[in-house]
């Protein structure tokens, strides 16, 4: 697994596989998942409900617990902080392949093997 970046990442294309780095613990991944599900409920409640006040939310119970995976089981710097819209997309791409069952494969191509699990 490479060490910390010392040039910024140019394509998404690259920066995927640096996501998953980042995301090798899987309490860190679980933890994610939690806080990016309580983020489309709070989402969905407030534009279903009109309970605007949920949107706003939504960030808080999306990024919370994220950041608190970063920084208390993983150990490093949110992606988010550096690369803001890439990181979104990611977290709900790999909800999306964890739901799905492909996340697995594409830790393991992020060079994360046994830790994948």
């Amino acid at each position: 697994m490479p060490g910390p970046r010392n040039s910024p990442i140019l394509t998404y294309a690259e920066f995927w596989p640096y996501y998953l780095r980042e995301h090798a613990r899987p309490a860190t991944r679980s933890i994610h998942f939690l806080g990016t599900g309580l983020a489309i409920l709070c989402l969905c409640a407030g534009l279903i409900t009109g309970v605007f006040w949920l949107l706003p939310l939504a960030f808080v119970a999306g990024y919370g617990p994220a950041w608190f995976a970063h920084y208390f089981v993983e150990r490093n710097r949110p992606a988010t902080f550096s690369y803001p819209v890439w990181s979104l997309i990611s977290d709900f791409r790999m909800a999306s392949y964890w739901i799905c069952g492909r996340l697995t494969p594409e830790l393991e191509r992020a060079g994360l093997g046994r830790l994948a699990r």
